[in-house]
């Protein structure tokens, strides 16, 4: 059985969201919480909530069958960048820089272990 969630504009940049997806790939549920819970990076939170939303998916799509959720494991994890928000400020003899707010797009499966 599978199930995923998505988390979309995040605003945290696509490659420091990377970063921490990398710790938790391919483990599962209960030991990824725990990873995510003592990471002290910004994008933790945002994946520990979009990975406890697919587990509620899955737990909620097979409402019919007893799932245990010690076997329960991530199956694909990726981000994928979003749109870029474009703000200017100003710098010395009248010039402006452009400042890019990045975002992403977060994508977790789970699956069950059968």
């Amino acid at each position: 059985m599978e199930a995923y969630a998505k988390a979309k504009w995040v605003g945290y940049p696509v490659n420091k969201v990377r970063l921490v997806m990398a710790l938790v790939k391919g483990k599962d549920v209960e030991t990824a919480i725990n990873i995510l819970n003592f990471t002290p990076n910004f994008a933790a939170k945002s994946i520990m909530k979009t990975l406890k939303s697919a587990v509620a998916n899955l737990i909620d799509n097979h409402r019919d069958t007893t799932i245990d959720t010690n076997s329960v494991f991530i199956n694909t994890m990726y981000a994928d960048e979003g749109p870029t928000m474009k703000r200017f400020k100003p710098r010395a003899q009248g010039r402006a820089t452009r400042i890019r707010k990045r975002t992403s797009h977060i994508y977790i499966k789970v699956a069950t272990k059968e």
